[in-house]
């Protein structure tokens, strides 16, 4: 978020926060999961701010932002739902949670077997093919500088286990559309839903799903799932007049 971040402190107070078990916070090995997830940021923003915000998140992070929008209405004045996600990698692919997954999950907290599937799956090469395909839309922009910061970050200790609950679907926000249908529809605030354009097409779908509901403000911009990252300049200037309007 920081290229967004860099842009729009000239109009406001701008604070960025790292979910537990990935950026620069602590890894412990927690049970990673929705409950800690929702509990962390409804805290971050009542201990931070004493009066109402406005919460700009992207991928999973806009899923726990709606909630914490639909649970707490008083405290988010404001929303900006950046390539929404609330499923996960691999339910996904697998159309949903199956038994399997959180075996998967759990293989990959072991000691030994689990460390090494997990450096399988954060080997360079794996990790600029993911990039390519659901991050990034100008593979020109993922140079190996980039790439570099990347990798240094999955080989943090302690990183294999909020990763592998992401991947597995265990961090998912929501369990179904419908869910998440329900908390937007009942937000009062104004909401605005930005949609990749080259997002993968099940995640394009869902994002396309909320974007429907009656009177959310909705962008298609260029990217993917990371278009936060990739075009910062081009979300800005779609969202500065969205959140400065009265």
């Amino acid at each position: 978020m920081s290229g967004l971040a860099e842009r729009l402190k000239s109009q406001f107070q701008v604070t960025t926060v790292d979910f537990p078990g990935f950026g620069d916070s602590a890894r412990p090995r927690l049970d990673y999961a929705p409950s800690l997830y929702r509990q962390f940021l409804a805290d971050f923003v009542r201990d931070n701010y004493s009066s109402s915000v406005r919460i700009v998140a992207a991928g999973h992070a806009a899923g726990y932002a709606l909630n914490l929008a639909a649970t707490m209405p008083n405290i988010v004045s404001k929303l900006v739902l950046v390539a929404p996600t609330w499923r996960g990698p691999l339910p996904t692919m697998a159309r949903g949670q199956k038994p399997w997954l959180k075996g998967a999950r759990e293989l990959i907290r072991t000691p030994i077997l689990g460390q090494f599937l997990y450096q399988l799956n954060t080997t360079p090469s794996f990790l600029e093919f993911m990039y390519r395909r659901h991050v990034y839309s100008d593979a020109s922009k993922l140079t190996p500088d980039l790439l570099a910061r990347k990798r240094q970050l999955t080989q943090q200790p302690g990183a294999r286990y909020g990763a592998a609950a992401f991947v597995t679907g265990g961090l998912d926000p929501y369990l179904d559309r419908s869910a998440a249908i329900a908390d937007l529809q009942s937000l009062s605030i104004p909401v605005l839903v930005a949609i990749g354009e080259n997002s993968p097409p099940k995640s394009k779908a869902e994002m396309f799903a909320l974007a429907a509901v009656t009177n959310v403000i909705s962008h298609t911009l260029p990217g993917t799932l990371g278009l936060h990252e990739e075009y910062p300049a081009e979300l800005y200037e779609v969202i500065l007049p969205f959140l400065t309007s009265v």
